[in-house]
């Protein structure tokens, strides 16, 4: 489900608790961010994200996150092409939760 070419980390990767520079979007529609997120994260679903992108700073590094890793590939591919500091989180709020990361409701 990869793209050689979208800057890709996996969960465990990724420092626990996340430091305060490092951002965290969360690209899923309205019903999957109630049901549970990463605390701290910027809500932003995909279809919002060309009309909120200034929302986003270009320069702070930024993990993008989904259900499963689809969509926050094509939002990743989109805001690097961008210009932004973006990494795709593999697997998503699935491979999060897997690994037992916390989420808020």
């Amino acid at each position: 489900m990869t793209d050689p070419g979208i800057p890709t980390t996996d969960v465990t990767a990724i420092p626990d608790p996340i430091p305060g520079n490092l951002v965290v979007l969360d690209v899923r529609e309205d019903h999957e961010w109630a049901a549970g997120h990463i605390a701290g994260a910027l809500h932003v679903p995909l279809g919002d994200l060309p009309a909120r992108v200034g929302e986003l700073d270009p320069t702070v590094p930024t993990l993008v996150v989904c259900h499963v890793g689809g969509r926050s590939a094509r939002a990743t591919q989109w805001l690097h092409a961008q210009g932004h500091d973006v990494t795709n989180v593999a697997g998503g709020m699935d491979a999060w939760e897997q690994a037992g990361r916390p989420t808020v409701a």
